[in-house]
């Protein structure tokens, strides 16, 4: 446990070194604020252009606070889930290529206390991400458009990390085995393969994780939803999560080479 520990610590100063713990928290902010504030001056944004029709701005409804919310969170799933895909890729693939992973397990760290390392590091710069974002989105969010529940806020946030979490898993799952760039583009195609299926299969595919961002978006923009709609889905996730970290520390402990 100590060793894990010692090594979450120099997976978090390399996030310090490498600037990762400010530009992606900065892009999840600009993110987050984007939506409320283009909202606001939609209107001021369309009488600017010059080429709306007479008659339409009278036509624009300002969204409810909720709705603006929700599609704040969303925005994380195409620029957010980029970002994470691309900071993860390097974690097994890096140390793998550069003749890193021989050292360290030479050391007295398991495999598996290696990957846990790896995937706390993960979840703490996702948690502060997305919790930053989440924020600033819900501040700007209360300030020009009006009143959240905050508590459907926390789970909108929880539903849509712990979907994020599941595509950070894939990267850190497919970085022990490929080589950096391949992990990314994999664990994106993954992702947007499961995301694919839910949408043509919504009825036969409501337990999978990818159910997890349209749930997130209830949370905001109903006045409930039922533990029925989300328990599955969450429990996917979690399976998700727990068979690419199992997978990732014994394929790192197998020092298996890139295939392409």
């Amino acid at each position: 446990m100590r060793n894990a520990l010692i090594f979450y610590r120099k997976e978090m100063l390399e996030a310090v070194r490498s600037y990762k713990l400010l530009w992606i928290p900065v892009v999840f902010i600009i993110l987050g604020m984007m939506q409320p504030i283009s909202a606001y001056y939609m209107p001021e944004i369309l009488r600017m252009s010059g080429d709306v029709p007479a008659g339409m701005l009278e036509l624009y409804k300002m969204p409810g606070a909720g709705e603006v919310m929700a599609n704040s969170i969303g925005q994380y799933g195409t620029v957010g889930l980029l970002v994470l895909a691309l900071s993860a890729m390097n974690s097994f693939a890096g140390e793998r290529e550069g003749g890193a992973a021989e050292l360290v397990l030479a050391r007295p760290l398991t495999p598996f206390a290696a990957a846990s390392a790896k995937w706390l590091a993960q979840l703490s710069l996702l948690a502060l991400s997305l919790g930053l974002g989440a924020a600033c989105a819900g501040y700007y969010t209360v300030r020009l458009i009006g009143s959240l529940p905050w508590s459907g806020v926390l789970a909108a946030s929880a539903l849509y990390g712990l979907w994020l979490m599941c595509a950070v898993s894939l990267t850190l799952l497919f970085s022990a085995c490929l080589r950096a760039p391949a992990a990314a583009f994999l664990s994106l195609a993954a992702a947007a393969a499961l995301v694919l299926l839910h949408s043509l299969l919504p009825r036969q595919l409501n337990w999978s994780p990818a159910a997890l961002p349209q749930l997130s978006a209830q949370a905001l923009t109903q006045q409930a939803v039922s533990p029925a709609n989300w328990t599955f889905p969450v429990l996917s996730g979690i399976t998700l999560i727990v068979l690419c970290f199992l997978g990732a520390s014994v394929l790192f402990g197998r020092h298996k080479l890139p295939r392409f």
